[in-house]
């Protein structure tokens, strides 16, 4: 019995505070006879809430949660009941309240969610840009003793909050089983062969559908072992080259010389091209090996180096780095040597030039006395 509590207190509790909605993991050891499925009262950023333990779960390294306050008694049940029954009558005074507002003309308010005792009261609309609803916050305030909150959505969660069918025929994932919305891209329809028409790849919400993601990674995986496109390939038919790939067939649409075009599944396919290579390799001499081994697969002595009778080359030595001899110390000169040695050379260069004029002036010739001018 001690083992299973103290399996338990490692252990947190996944909360949920919508049918549809993320899980929040808070701390039960407080109230370790909760279980499964039971209703709990929890502190949260928009204050207290009402949900339910969905399960339980190891914590996440390095990340406090919260405490549970306490179960939920026959009474909160009861309030939240009566709290969510006027939740339609706050909806239509608040869009009553914005339509006297200019600035509210481009905005849809699209549901009003009471906590569990009445205490706050959040407001969720959509715009295309960021509203400042400041003024009509204080105008409900007047008339609600709730606290009033505003709370701008897009319009995935429009969609969910909304619910409805889609284009496929039955209700939205969004508000089936989609607890958060993953990034979707272009290159995920272009990934599945589908066409990009807006009508094709667009949910009600106005964006790319959710089911995009469902498949793409095995329409990826698929697309992978296939050959691609304009690849020339061996089939029962001939060689062919690939016209387009077939990822839910697993096949490949080819193009026969002479029979058209045919589909071939991928345990038909043969790599033509991976074939030649090998081949080529495999008939092509090795000029690296001798009587060792050889990735070539040519026997001993039909090799290009048993022809040549050319040895195995040693595999080179690593050079060894010159280290300084340690022996040898380095000799400084000092300050003083150094200003003797310069006093030296300017002393010398000086009787050097001097040598050289005197040179100079015995080899020149003497000039003749020139006449003085009249």
């Amino acid at each position: 019995m001690a083992v299973a509590q103290l399996e338990t207190s490692e252990l947190v509790a996944g909360v949920r505070f919508q049918k549809i909605g993320k899980l929040y993991h808070f701390d039960f050891s407080g109230h370790s006879e909760l279980k499964q499925g039971d209703y709990v009262i929890v502190d949260t950023r928009r204050g207290r809430q009402m949900g339910q333990i969905m399960g339980f779960t190891a914590p996440d390294e390095g990340r406090q949660v919260r405490k549970i306050l306490r179960p939920a008694t026959p009474r909160d049940l009861v309030l939240q009941q009566h709290w969510e029954a006027q939740q339609d009558d706050a909806l239509d005074a608040c869009r009553e309240a914005a339509s006297n507002l200019r600035r509210m003309s481009d905005v849809k308010f699209v549901a009003a969610q009471y906590n569990y005792d009445g205490s706050v009261i959040t407001f969720l609309f959509s715009a295309e840009q960021k509203i400042d609803t400041s003024v009509l916050q204080k105008r409900l305030q007047r008339r609600f003793e709730a606290r009033i909150e505003m709370r701008q959505i897009g319009p995935r969660d429009v969609a969910k909050l909304l619910g409805g069918f889609g284009a496929c025929g039955i209700t939205r994932c969004c508000s089936t089983f989609l607890t958060d919305f993953s990034p979707i891209s272009i290159k995920m329809a272009k990934a599945q062969g589908i066409s990009l028409n807006p009508s094709e790849i667009t949910g009600m919400c106005g964006r790319l559908r959710c089911c995009l993601v469902f498949e793409y990674e095995q329409y990826v995986e698929a697309r992978r072992q296939l050959p691609r496109r304009n690849k020339r390939v061996g089939t029962p038919h001939g060689e062919a080259r690939v016209l387009d790939q077939l990822p839910l067939r697993d096949a490949v649409l080819v193009e026969v010389e002479e029979g058209g075009r045919k589909v071939v599944e991928r345990e038909d396919i043969i790599p033509l091209e991976e074939f030649r290579k090998l081949a080529e390799k495999a008939h092509s001499p090795c000029d690296k090996h001798g009587d060792g081994s050889c990735e070539c697969g040519l026997p001993v002595g039909q090799r290009q180096a048993d022809k040549l009778n050319i040895p195995p080359s040693p595999p080179p030595k690593p050079k060894e780095q010159e280290k300084p001899d340690e022996d040898k110390p380095r000799r400084r000169r000092s300050r003083r040597s150094r200003g003797r040695s310069s006093e030296r050379s300017s002393q010398s260069n000086r009787r050097r030039g001097r040598r050289r004029g005197s040179r100079r002036s015995n080899q020149r010739p003497d000039r003749p006395n020139q006449p003085d001018p009249d």
